[in-house]
């Protein structure tokens, strides 16, 4: 039986390296080194490397084939008065940050969102995590609901509801989603909170 490599590309277009020729991404074959072309990603069975023969099967996000969009050169000032960038005096500002305020050019006004930050405002809510659609790190809420609610004593139940209520429309995991986890967690959490809750006052009362 033919030997087999899978590869697995989990990354944004803007990533990536892309061939100035072809906007095609320069993923290659594990066992020779050779770039790939379009036609053996994505496939539901085993294909051909086109050097060296080794099957292979490799997965990519459609993003990885998304055309990369040209940036914006910065323009010079050029009639007396007009506002300048921050950053770049000499250039002519485009966008306030809609943050701090400041004025910046077409290099560092950077857009997330429909919003334009400057450079420092970006780094900021990066490390603070207080911009939409902006993250690194996701901390997965559903599935620690999940195990706290799993855990028989009665102070994870109530920590597993809370959970639940606090985090119920937080975006799970962008690989393997588990959109059930939070609604078992609650019920689970309840039914434990309630049963403890009935077996203390039994233990007190009776």
């Amino acid at each position: 039986m033919g030997r087999w490599r899978r590869i697995t590309t989990r990354c944004s277009a803007t990533s990536l390296r892309v061939s100035e020729r072809m906007h095609a991404p320069l993923i290659q074959c594990t066992q020779c080194q050779t770039l790939l072309l379009d036609g053996v990603f994505n496939r539901p069975d085993l294909a051909p490397c086109p050097n060296c023969g080794a099957l292979l099967a490799v997965e990519v996000f459609p993003a990885l084939f998304r055309r990369i969009a040209p940036g914006r050169a910065a323009e010079a000032i050029l009639i007396e008065g007009e506002a300048g960038c921050y950053y770049h005096p000499q250039k002519k500002a485009v966008a306030p940050c809609e943050v701090c305020g400041r004025f910046l050019c077409a290099v560092c006004d950077c857009e997330v969102k429909g919003q334009h930050l400057c450079p420092a405002c970006l780094e900021s809510g990066k490390k603070k995590q207080s911009i939409a659609g902006l993250e690194d790190v996701r901390v997965l809420y559903q599935r620690t609901a999940l195990v706290l609610a799993l855990l028989p004593l009665y102070i994870t139940g109530i920590m597993a509801i809370f959970l639940a209520w606090r985090h119920w429309k937080t975006p799970d995991s962008l690989v393997a989603p588990k959109r059930w986890a939070m609604p078992v967690a609650l019920a689970v959490g309840i039914v434990q909170t309630v049963a403890f809750t009935a077996w203390i006052l039994l233990a007190f009362l009776g």
